[in-house]
């Protein structure tokens, strides 16, 4: 018996979820998880979040290197004619917004500017179309989010900054106010350490959507799709409800042995990599404590507690704060709205598909894997009915 034409003896049984299964070769990065490590190309990814800026990484992971200072320019000039909303989205936007699921409305306005703007097959483009789709998508998608945001609110859409980062810009766009410079490079870290990090479920998604030769935007699409789900993407705000739910100190025992004795997950604990401190929760600490105040005080206490007791109550699991822990403190400390934590997330990450996604373009395998049937031998003779009526 054969299954796609291969043997079934001849089928490799994998983990769930894939786990530690090998599907591809990059160059954009890698995570180690046993030492608490991930890197963009040959550069620490925590190094580049401390010392560089947004567009520089954007730029390393689409372009392959670090850009000089001519090259910069010319780049960030590309991504402020990129940025403002596409005449072409503007009548529609405000149906969209009307959902007031942000993650949802990108995902259809993406779509629509895509067939809007003739976004080509990658199959049939060149590269360098290809570079140009992949850049439009991610310049405009803040932009995007940002006027579903305020059009939700009854407010009219902010048009970017040219002389405002890409960080900038975010905020700028949500408040209608002038960013303070502490909250933009917070930002801007944070969106940085956030923009790429292994074969994660959303990344493994627009790989898949790439390899068929589909455009830069469906992948993204379907990106969006799996990043929305709050076992991936959408769980910064829970993190944060988390704290409010506790309340104080002296109920984080009640609060965590409660949640365990439930089966509930602790929103903001464990990853799927890290048998260690996430790297990028130990950055977003140190920009909370120097940001200040209450929340952060709350915030170390609560995770210093939760820490010991799940490795009291979970010995063996090695459950440590992970990236959406500290977000959630970052961006509320800057006065991004929880609603809008994921797609804050999702305007570093659409950086990490689109590189993924133009690597994929240049392998000419589709991705299809086979899966392993076990409902009732077949064939079976059909019955003579179908319910009581004859056939």
């Amino acid at each position: 018996m054969t299954i796609n034409g291969v043997e079934l003896d001849e089928l490799i049984d994998v983990p769930a979820g894939l786990r530690n299964v090998v599907a591809a070769e990059t160059r954009l990065g890698d995570v180690r998880g046993h030492e608490g490590f991930y890197h963009y190309r040959q550069y620490s990814a925590i190094d580049l979040a401390s010392t560089r800026t947004f567009e520089e990484v954007w730029f390393l992971l689409h372009e392959g290197h670090l850009p000089d200072h001519a090259e910069l320019g010319a780049f960030t000039d590309e991504i402020a004619r990129a940025q403002p909303l596409p005449p072409e989205l503007l009548p529609v936007l405000p149906a969209i917004a009307a959902t007031g699921r942000p993650m949802a409305g990108v995902r259809t306005a993406l779509s629509m500017l895509a067939a809007l703007r003739d976004l080509t097959p990658m199959w049939d483009s060149t590269p360098a179309r290809r570079r140009s789709d992949a850049l439009l998508i991610c310049a405009v998608t803040p932009t995007i989010l940002a006027a579903l945001h305020r059009l939700h609110r009854g407010l009219d859409p902010v048009t970017p900054r040219a002389d405002l980062s890409t960080a900038g810009n975010w905020l700028y766009m949500l408040t209608g106010e002038p960013p303070r410079p502490n909250a933009i490079r917070a930002i801007e870290q944070y969106l940085i350490a956030t923009i790429d990090h292994g074969f994660n479920a959303s990344t493994f998604a627009a790989r898949v959507v790439a390899s068929t030769g589909a455009d830069v935007a469906s992948a993204v699409v379907a990106a969006i799709g799996a990043f929305s789900g709050p076992l991936h993407g959408g769980a910064p705000d829970r993190a944060l409800d988390g704290l409010d739910e506790i309340g104080s100190p002296d109920r984080i025992d009640g609060w965590v042995r409660d949640k365990l004795a439930k089966g509930d997950r602790i929103m903001g604990f464990g990853h799927a990599v890290y048998r260690t401190a996430d790297p990028r929760s130990n950055l977003l600490r140190a920009i909370g404590i120097e940001l200040g105040g209450e929340l952060v005080d709350f915030a170390t206490t609560v995770e210093r507690r939760v820490t010991e007791l799940l490795a009291e109550l979970k010995p063996g699991r090695h459950l440590y704060p992970n990236v959406e822990f500290y977000a959630g403190v970052v961006m509320e400390l800057c006065g991004i709205p929880r609603s809008m934590f994921t797609p804050t997330f999702a305007t570093s990450r659409v950086v990490g598909w689109t590189a993924n996604i133009l690597e994929q373009a240049g392998a000419s395998k589709v991705i299809r894997p086979s899966a392993r049937y076990i409902g009732p031998r077949a064939p079976q003779p059909l019955p003579d009915t179908v319910g009581a009526q004859p056939i």
